[in-house]
């Protein structure tokens, strides 16, 4: 299984967009600084998470959110919205 994950960060409140096969150790390496772009906005929360049977439509569908603003947008107002509402 291939995984789109949306991270929250708890220091800036900004989102990030990733990829990976494996997501329980891909947020522990993301909180443990283990990720340059990330380092400096930890700690993190999974808030968003889509699962892909093909790697190949993973890696298409996060290339879109990164890529496409729209789609992006969409995906970040619907995220804080629903957190906002917990």
């Amino acid at each position: 299984m291939y995984y789109v994950y949306v991270l929250k960060s708890k220091s800036d409140n900004k989102l990030y967009i990733g990829f990976t096969s494996d997501m329980r150790k891909r947020l522990e390496e993301h909180n443990a600084g283990e990720n340059l772009s990330t380092r400096g906005r930890r700690p993190f929360q999974l808030v968003y998470c889509e699962v892909y049977k093909s790697r190949k439509d993973a890696l298409t569908r996060e290339k879109k959110l990164k890529n496409f603003k729209n789609s992006y947008k969409e995906l970040k107002k619907r995220i804080l919205n629903s957190l906002n509402s917990i």
